[in-house]
């Protein structure tokens, strides 16, 4: 029977989850409350990560189901008389198994800190990592642990066995340089291809430059991001080159106006059309001419959708938005004596 069950609760699984479900439940997790989210909680994202490491553990597991999470994390209290670790090593009373090297097994008096957290973050593939996460694996005899060898190996007296490796450090992220891509809105539209030259340093610190090719979708929307990953400065803290990152914004079009997947368009009208009505053609945004006629008066905004003709939806690729048409009545600034009397002659 479990003991405790707050590291099941921190990830949301029950305390039969498999090791995919631990997995698939640490990685929705740590995305959520990563510090660099908009939705990020850095006492939650450790919180989560150590329940992680300690549930990803076939024997830290045991001993966390039978008997909690201090005994999980190498602190074993005397209190319990079903504790076979309880009073060991120790007169009268209980002790703290404290495991060095830094390894994934049972830490030293720190405790798990922020910095295991990003660790193991980073180990699991960080925000690149797909649904399973990294796949488990375990050379020794112990449990499986994504972290290597650091805990179980062998076993002595009953307990886990065998010192734990060296973490290795993550090494730090490529920098991110964000730039500018203005895009009409007849690209956007139809969908088209830049090539921006950028110039680059290597890793000697010389001036090249590089040709980037950009393909833009139809229907993409000002502020979407498209990046190039290793293709900016080199970076010798990481062995690597900045990503480079092109966000898209829509110029302004004289004609029509965007307003997410549907176009808006006006047609100005003059007062004697507004109140005789009228023929005339308008061009669409992919060139297709349609009629537009009236035989009587029009109020002023007045709209008329047209299903279809709007702009293309990226995520439902056959799908379009609509074109929304306003017409503007132009009223006169000024009116002659004669245009007054007709006007009250017939209004």
């Amino acid at each position: 029977m479990v003991k405790d069950k707050k590291l099941y609760n921190l990830l949301g699984v029950d305390t039969g989850a498999n090791e995919q479900e631990i997995k698939k439940a640490y990685r929705k997790a740590a995305l959520k409350y990563h510090p660099d989210k908009p939705t990020g909680d850095a006492e939650k994202f450790k919180e989560i990560s150590e329940a992680f490491e300690i549930l990803s553990n076939e024997e830290k597991r045991e001993l966390y189901d039978n008997y909690g999470l201090e005994a999980a994390r190498g602190n074993a209290p005397a209190a319990d008389p079903g504790n076979p670790f309880a009073g060991a090593g120790g007169p009268g009373g209980g002790t703290s198994f404290n495991f060095g090297g830094g390894g994934p097994g049972f830490r030293s008096s720190g405790g798990f800190s922020q910095a295991d957290a990003f660790n193991i973050f980073s180990q699991m593939g960080g925000f690149g990592m797909g649904d399973d996460g990294f796949t488990f694996s375990s050379s020794n005899g112990g449990g499986a642990s994504p972290f290597g060898s650091g805990f179980g190996g062998g076993r002595s007296g009953g307990m886990p066995g065998g010192f734990g490796s060296s973490r290795q450090q993550p090494k730090p992220e490529p920098d991110t340089v964000s730039m500018p891509l203005p895009v009409s809105l007849e690209d956007l539209y139809k969908g088209t291809t830049k090539r921006m030259k950028i110039t680059r340093k290597n890793a000697n610190g010389i001036k090249e430059q590089k040709l980037l090719e950009i393909n833009i979708k139809p229907g993409w929307k000002s502020g979407t991001k498209i990046n190039f990953t290793n293709e900016g400065d080199y970076q010798s803290e990481c062995g690597c080159r900045q990503t480079i990152q092109f966000v898209i914004e829509e110029k302004p079009n004289p004609t029509f106006k965007r307003e997410g997947n549907n176009i808006l368009m006006n047609v100005h009208l003059s007062f004697k059309e507004s109140l005789c009505g009228f023929e005339k053609d308008v061009t669409t945004i992919d060139g297709r001419r349609i009629p537009l006629s009236r035989t009587q008066p029009v109020q002023p905004n007045t709209t008329t959708t047209y299903p279809g003709l709007g702009m293309p939806i990226s995520k439902t690729p056959g799908q379009k938005g609509d074109l929304i048409i306003t017409f503007k009545v132009d009223y006169p600034i000024t009116l002659t004596p004669n245009q007054k009397e007709i006007i009250q002659q017939n209004f």
